[in-house]
């Protein structure tokens, strides 16, 4: 006799096209988080551009702004609004676009949150280099900001030939002994510059969006125009890199990649600085806001913009917070920034014996 045994209803994994829904699904949320955060800090963006340039001791209203812009000539309005206010706008956007983004790059690839141009010493290399020209070889002009990005170029080779292929902690080593030399030349020099060059040579200590012409802004934004792009293209194994230069290598990023990459985020801090002087920590503090903001996630866009906004805001604050005072854009953002990363300093050891 043959008995048959009813196995019951059979239960199966989920299907291939199921899996991939989820996997979809997974993927579409933090897009749409980072669409979101983008959208909300251009929105920042804008309305801090909008205040720096409209409102202040001499208030401009929207008609009138529109009407500056198209080319009509309204007495003290125009020469307030070109001259002055909406070339500190534009410097301050395109500046803080760089370093936002050259820091961010910094720190993910190194993988490191103290490992910004402010910290290994690019920014102090393109002010040594820039003071120099303008103390000992009597250079003014455009050669300045060029002996300012082969500064930033040279500190970065000397850092990377120094730590060679260790990154981390003996690469900030490396870097901040290199600032301190930079630091040593910067002091040096200043006590060789004319006293008729001091203000010009603050600049280059402190960081400033005032005082600069239109063709400077110009040639700024062409050169971000072709470095933009390029490091958007750089950066598509990012996301690979993070993981560190063993498993990059094993899913197919190699070293020179990241060197190419690493070099063109040297290229947007050297000429940021070139542009707008060392605007102190706005590199250092844009990648970890914009990291905390998009859920722990690196957003190069993201910091980039916040960049933008720490400058306008820090802009505007050092012009008009405080009565009888114009402070450059780089000590109001010194000032926040050095507690920050004292913060960070104090979160890592404690994190450290958590461990």
């Amino acid at each position: 006799m043959t008995v048959t045994v009813d196995p019951g209803p059979v239960t199966t994994g989920p299907s291939a096209r199921e899996a991939a829904d989820v996997v979809r699904r997974a993927r579409r949320g933090p897009a749409r988080h980072h669409r979101r955060l983008v959208g909300g800090l251009v929105l920042v963006v804008v309305g801090a551009f909008a205040v720096r340039v409209l409102l202040g001791d001499y208030t401009v209203t929207i008609p009138d702004f529109l009407r500056i812009l198209a080319g009509e000539q309204i007495p003290g309005a125009t020469y307030i609004v070109m001259e002055s206010k909406l070339p500190r706008a534009v410097l301050a956007v395109l500046s803080g676009l760089a370093f936002g983004i050259g820091g961010a790059i910094f720190q993910t690839t190194l993988r490191n949150p103290l490992a910004s141009p402010d910290i290994v010493g690019v920014s102090l290399g393109a002010s040594a280099a820039a003071v120099s020209a303008i103390a000992l070889a009597g250079w003014t002009g455009w050669p300045v900001s060029a002996a300012a990005v082969a500064g930033a170029l040279g500190v970065a080779l000397a850092v990377r030939l120094v730590a060679g292929d260790h990154g981390g902690f003996r690469l900030v080593l490396a870097g901040i002994g290199l600032a301190a030399a930079m630091q040593s030349v910067i002091q040096y020099v200043f006590t060789r510059v004319d006293e008729y060059d001091v203000q010009l040579v603050l600049r280059w200590l402190t960081g400033s969006v005032n005082g600069v012409a239109w063709s400077s802004i110009g040639l700024f934004a062409a050169a971000l125009a072709v470095l933009l792009p390029a490091t958007a293209w750089a950066a598509r194994s990012l996301a690979v890199t993070e993981l560190g230069e063993d498993a990059a290598a094993g899913l197919g990023v190699g070293r020179r990649r990241t060197d190419v990459l690493m070099f063109l985020a040297v290229l947007l801090i050297a000429v940021a600085v070139a542009a707008a002087g060392p605007i102190a920590f706005v590199a250092f503090l844009s990648g970890p806001i914009a990291r905390a903001l998009n859920q722990g996630r690196t957003t190069l866009l993201g910091a980039g913009l916040v960049g933008a906004a720490i400058v306008l805001v820090g802009d505007h604050a050092g012009a008009y917070a405080f009565a009888g005072l114009n402070l450059p854009v780089g000590i109001v953002t010194g000032a926040f920034g050095a507690p920050f990363l004292l913060w960070l300093l104090a979160r890592g050891r404690t994190g450290r014996r958590a461990g």
